[in-house]
């Protein structure tokens, strides 16, 4: 295996569910080695590509579907401080969540509508029948967050659609 290729393996290996323009950011090499590389790297089974949510991510073979979605979605800022407050305040309610993370239901929602859908958060209704929220792999989940830290790009994005997500309710506010 070249030098090239033994990099890229390994920067994957540390980073598990890099996407693929972090990659190349991260890396000295232009987009076309890295995506020669990583075709090499899928055809030899060392390394595992996934699509979530208009991005690929990529992959050590020993992680699962649950550990890749779980592992992507971390990357997201939003998603990632759903997770973190859960952790600390399990069971919690929607509208906790979102007062305590200072943010719109609207973007708590598109945040849970896919922590759910891949089996990370849970929402069951309570005896007063009102939605409760926990972890569904609580020791798994933590594991997995420890070792992602959402890129600067990826924190810009989250920002940006928290201020748009801010500014539209404010303007149905004053309706």
């Amino acid at each position: 295996m070249t030098d090239t290729r033994q990099q890229i393996q390994a920067h994957i290996g540390d980073n598990a569910g890099v996407h693929f323009n972090e990659l190349v950011r991260e890396s000295d090499f232009a987009p076309g080695q890295v995506q020669y590389h990583v075709r090499r790297l899928r055809e030899d089974d060392r390394l595992v590509r996934e699509e979530f949510y208009g991005r690929t991510h990529y992959y050590p073979p020993a992680y699962d579907e649950w550990e890749r979605a779980a592992l992507a979605l971390f990357r997201r800022e939003t998603a990632r401080e759903i997770v973190v407050y859960l952790i600390d305040h399990e069971p919690a309610a929607p509208g906790d969540i979102a007062d305590a993370l200072e943010i719109a239901r609207s973007t708590l929602e598109y945040h849970l509508n896919r922590l759910v859908d891949h089996d990370i958060v849970t929402k069951r209704y309570d005896e007063r029948n009102r939605v409760v929220l926990g972890l569904a792999e609580p020791e798994a989940t933590g594991r997995l967050l420890a070792t992602v830290t959402p890129t600067v790009p990826d924190r810009l994005v989250d920002r940006f659609t928290r201020l748009v997500d801010e500014l539209l309710a404010g303007g149905q506010e004053s309706r």
